[in-house]
């Protein structure tokens, strides 16, 4: 009896030991991007103030890097100190796609691209993130882009079930974010929670973006600080990690 209860356990672990080999790990924890665009640096050193209590990290996509004051360039180093990540959203913020159709893709990298990463480090800032403005891009300028940038955003502009959407982390540097603007057509809380829940339950990474936090929305581009609470409490309450741009290229490679 003691033989056969044996022989019974024994196989049991070979079988137990074979099915946990054959189970594939999760390669990443769930979590989410938050990426904020523009050059709305008072408003996002402020959203800090508030956020950190939830230590929350953000990455902010920088525009037009040399007409921001010196007040600014301060908040942005302090916020890089604190651990956010400082990307690129070019020099002018022109529309890509539009830019390449008239001028060509040399004169968008000449006036758009390199401009930009040589006075933002010049400032302190080595990116290595860039941001589509707009969020238009192409194939074209993916390929011209990608051997100076490790992530490359852009935005999902379609309105799917949310395990269909093109808004979540999916093993490559080109990612697309979903906006969470008010004024962005297919933004609602409902639909944000959906998306939340789909990366909690399937262990995925969001990617959102914004890019003027307020407290009351007078004008487009503009997120309520209530959305980017409800954000970061929803995180918390879930064990939702907080992950950078820069955050998924090691992942990326990783994978």
């Amino acid at each position: 009896m003691k033989i056969v209860l044996l022989k019974s356990f024994l196989i049991l672990s070979f079988f137990t030991l074979l099915s946990c080999q054959d189970k594939k790990e999760a390669p990443y924890k769930a979590g989410v991007v938050i990426s904020f665009d523009d050059a709305y640096v008072d408003e996002w050193y402020a959203a800090d103030k508030i956020l950190k209590k939830y230590d929350w990290k953000a990455t902010f996509c920088v525009c037009r890097i040399d007409s921001i004051g010196k007040p600014q360039l301060q908040k942005l180093h302090q916020l890089q100190k604190e651990g956010h990540e400082i990307a690129g959203h070019g020099y002018h913020h022109y529309n890509a796609v539009k830019f390449v159709k008239k001028n060509g893709i040399e004169e968008y990298i000449k006036q758009e691209i390199d401009p930009m990463i040589v006075s933002m480090k010049k400032k302190g800032f080595n990116v290595t993130s860039f941001a589509y403005p707009y969020g238009e891009r192409s194939a074209e300028l993916d390929k011209a882009l990608a051997p100076k940038f490790k992530v490359i955003r852009g935005r999902d502009f379609e309105d799917k079930k949310p395990e269909k959407e093109g808004c979540y982390f999916r093993n490559s540097k080109y990612l697309y974010a979903f906006d969470i603007d008010n004024s962005h057509i297919h933004f609602s809380i409902p639909y944000l929670l959906e998306l939340l829940d789909e990366a909690q339950k399937q262990n995925k990474i969001l990617i959102l973006c914004s890019h003027r936090p307020v407290k009351n929305i007078t004008a487009n581009y503009q997120t309520k600080m209530e959305t980017l609470e409800f954000l970061c409490k929803y995180m918390k309450l879930n064990n939702l990690k907080f992950y950078k741009l820069s955050d998924l290229d090691n992942l990326e490679s990783n994978n």
